[in-house]
């Protein structure tokens, strides 16, 4: 007979050695084994209201004759084979795998999320043929120069949302970018605050250290919350650098919808000011540099210098790897022992 305790010595070493032979692709989904315990919990209750509906119905003797092609262990061993096929589906969905031999490639480099102005003031034309076009050429000359590096990009204006992942498929990379228009953000205005936020949601949130994120933007309208959220990434060992986009003389917009420059709510043209001020203020909060773009060559080598200082880490480019899954075989388990549930009755034959 096991007890309890060799039980759970048993449970816990089998649970390592998979652990160790298989890694799963949706771990969050183990919290669903969880619902082993309620049934446990719910069969017990069910027993406990057995036994007293059992002494309520009359005399023991004659409910026993009554009962006798009843069993318990039968019952409880559906009860077993139900909870096992539950336990194996959440594995199943879990989806078991090993990477493939030799499939694994092995790089060095960073994480760093760019994230990217889109907002309406982003269309001015002081840096021709606009503040986005040369933005996007930054970007796409920057990735070129970061081969390996993990990139991810975030566009952002009145609110900020991850457009790619981290990824080191910067052929994806460049597609989003060039795909980045006004349109992809409903709600205008430039709130750096929140583009950091969301630039932090981007990376590994267990490791503390090699974390860059490039921001790029006129700066235009003033974030009361861009430093304070800067100096709470500081503390967090995120590297911070920033690239002005635009000319402090500014220059009007052009509606694409309209053709006509954009006009406030008073009826004058609107003119679009860099505010480098900002944009200076968050990369020094972090340590980190700010760039005027006039020339993408030259603000790229600047950057690329500031990166090249972050110190450089291993990782898994799992973009790269091929898995062999293994759910299918466990979803065959989960059939076979609720297949071998259904032809388990609850009753025994009784001899004559």
């Amino acid at each position: 007979m096991i007890n309890l305790g060799q039980l759970k010595i048993f449970i816990f070493t089998n649970w390592y050695f998979f652990k160790l032979t298989f890694q799963f692709q949706y771990n969050y989904y183990i919290w669903l084994l969880a619902a082993v315990l309620v049934f446990l919990l719910l069969f017990l209750l069910l027993l406990q209201w057995k036994k007293k509906v059992r002494r309520k119905m009359g005399d023991a003797k004659l409910v026993t004759v009554l009962t006798q092609s009843f069993s318990s262990v039968l019952f409880t061993s559906k009860f077993i084979l139900l909870s096992l096929g539950f336990a194996v589906g959440v594995i199943t969905v879990m989806n078991p795998r090993k990477p493939g031999d030799a499939d694994s490639v092995t790089r060095k480099g960073i994480d760093v999320v760019v994230a990217m102005d889109v907002s309406k003031s982003m269309l001015a034309a002081d840096l021709a043929p606009s503040r986005l076009e040369r933005a996007k050429q930054f970007v796409n000359k920057l990735m070129n120069e970061m081969p390996d590096d993990r990139i991810a990009l975030v566009l952002f204006a009145g609110k900020a949302y991850i457009q790619m992942p981290l990824t080191t498929d910067h052929g994806a990379a460049q597609f989003f970018v060039s795909s980045a228009t006004p349109d992809a953000v409903p709600q205008q205005g430039t709130l750096i605050s929140d583009a950091l936020t969301m630039s932090v949601n981007a990376f590994n949130i267990k490791e503390r250290r090699f974390k860059a994120i490039v921001l790029i933007s006129d700066g235009e309208e003033h974030d009361a919350q861009a430093i304070a959220t800067a100096e709470k990434l500081a503390e967090q060992g995120v590297l911070i650098n920033t690239v002005g986009v635009g000319s402090p003389e500014g220059s009007t917009i052009t509606d694409p919808a309209t053709g006509q420059n954009k006009l406030d709510e008073a009826g004058n043209v609107v003119v679009s000011k860099l505010n480098e001020e900002v944009l200076e203020q968050v990369a020094a909060t972090t340590n980190g540099v700010y760039v005027r773009l006039q020339s993408s060559d030259d603000a790229v080598k600047e950057i690329k210098a500031q990166l090249g200082q972050i110190e450089r880490k291993a990782f898994s480019d799992i973009s790269l790897v091929n898995y062999k899954t293994f759910f299918m075989w466990f979803a065959g388990v989960m059939f076979l022992l609720l297949l071998v549930e259904q032809f388990i009755p609850e009753t025994k034959r009784i001899k004559a």
